[in-house]
């Protein structure tokens, strides 16, 4: 059996929202034999591994004056939700491009679901408001960048009555909490969500600054920041991931089996896990145990995530837009959220002449971006589109002109 096209790179868990709550689980110390300190250098500028959820100076002056007003106006929990979500006001916008701490977010207005629910939190906490942070179940969202995997969770955060107005006692109970979330609400009421604790948003931050460091090359960062998230909070297994991929990246595979080994003790049937094994017992001269181990992820995942898009770009590339078309559609149809299936499925589109199609899944592409290079991108393409269309257009309008000498 052949290694399917889902592990030829390597998978990373990336927290796209944070989870966490007011009070302090107790985490069980972390695998420190698990560490390599050894083979990496020390970073140039100490990571700022404290408290992504500070509140800076200049969120402590918009809290004194802008959200104070709202509060004064609609109470603490509406007034705070009026002064950082309502239009007109912060003007926040989604980025996913990187994460941003509370305060980084408040700065540029924009951030990603981890960043803008930790802004939130350091808000809350300022004013004293009751909170939670929910992990929220859905399906796993892949996306890939530079040959690596990426699988993005999503969470949300509550806000409990302020604690003068519950006889100064926080209760949890649905009708005592106010939930913000980025997802549609008929999206968010199909899914199940657990609470978890402040340590595991911390571990989330850490390792997302892993991931995105490993993906400029900073191998070193990327390795203290996973090291870190698996200090602050050792349950938090995408961190071992992000390590495994670190260990491999450097040669160090007996390490990196080491790791994703400790990840499937305690989750078997980790997908993410499962596929970088494949590739380190590889490396490690053991095909027959690889082999083993990817029956079993594809049995978990009979198609890969992107395999459809991979036979469509080679589709393209051939000139055979009709097949392109349909292998894309059948990848949008199970990762509608992925703005690079979109753009391509107008590709072909457009190499089959059909300029409206292309035009509408410009416009999803556009729609689903989650960074900001990512919406000038596909904003122009469209631009681009529609001015053929416009000048099209005015060509059929203008009249014939006769030729000379009739």
């Amino acid at each position: 059996m052949s290694v399917r096209p889902l592990i030829a790179a390597w998978a990373i868990a990336l927290a796209a929202a944070a989870l966490a709550g007011c009070a302090t689980e107790a985490v069980e110390p972390p695998r420190v034999d698990v560490f390599a300190d050894a083979a990496f250098k020390p970073p140039v500028a100490p990571l700022d591994t404290g408290d992504p959820l500070r509140l800076s100076p200049a969120m402590q002056r918009f809290a004194e004056t802008e959200m104070a007003q709202q509060i004064r106006a609609k109470g603490v929990r509406d007034g705070l939700i009026d002064a950082l979500y309502t239009k007109g006001r912060l003007q926040l916008d989604y980025d996913s491009e990187i994460t941003r701490t509370a305060a980084e977010a408040f700065d540029v207005r924009r951030g990603n679901c981890l960043s803008l629910v930790m802004m939130t939190a350091a808000f809350a906490r300022h004013l004293h408001l009751p909170y939670r942070f929910n992990s929220v179940h859905l399906e796993e969202n892949w996306t890939r960048n530079n040959g690596i995997f990426f699988v993005a969770g999503h969470v949300n955060i509550s806000l409990g009555r302020p604690l003068s107005a519950a006889a100064r006692v926080a209760v949890y109970g649905d009708p005592e909490l106010l939930t913000i979330d980025f997802l549609p609400p008929e999206q968010l009421g199909r899914h199940r969500s657990r609470v978890v604790d402040e340590s595991t948003i911390l571990a989330m931050f850490q390792n997302n600054r892993a991931a995105e460091a490993l993906l400029r090359g900073q191998l070193d960062e990327a390795y203290w920041w996973a090291r870190a998230a698996v200090l602050t909070d050792s349950r938090w297994l995408a961190a071992y991931n992000t390590l495994a991929v670190l260990y491999r990246r450097k040669g160090l595979h007996a390490q990196a089996e080491q790791a994703l080994r400790l990840v499937l003790a305690r989750e078997p049937l980790n997908v993410q896990a499962l596929s970088n094994l494949v590739l380190v017992l590889g490396d490690l001269g053991r095909p027959e145990e690889a082999q083993v181990h990817a029956a079993q992820l594809a049995q978990m995942q009979p198609v890969p995530p992107y395999k459809f898009f991979d036979e469509g770009v080679v589709a393209m590339k051939a000139g055979e837009f009709a097949a392109a078309r349909s292998l894309f559609r059948k990848e949008v149809a199970r990762a509608a959220y992925v703005p690079e299936f979109h753009f391509w499925l107008g590709l072909a589109h457009y190499g089959l002449g059909d300029v409206n199609g292309a035009r509408g899944e410009l416009a999803k592409a556009l729609e689903h971006s989650a960074t900001t290079h990512d919406r000038h991108l596909y904003g122009a393409k469209l631009a681009w589109l529609n001015e053929q269309r416009d000048l099209a257009q005015q060509r059929r309008r203008e009249p014939l002109m006769p030729r000379a000498g009739s």
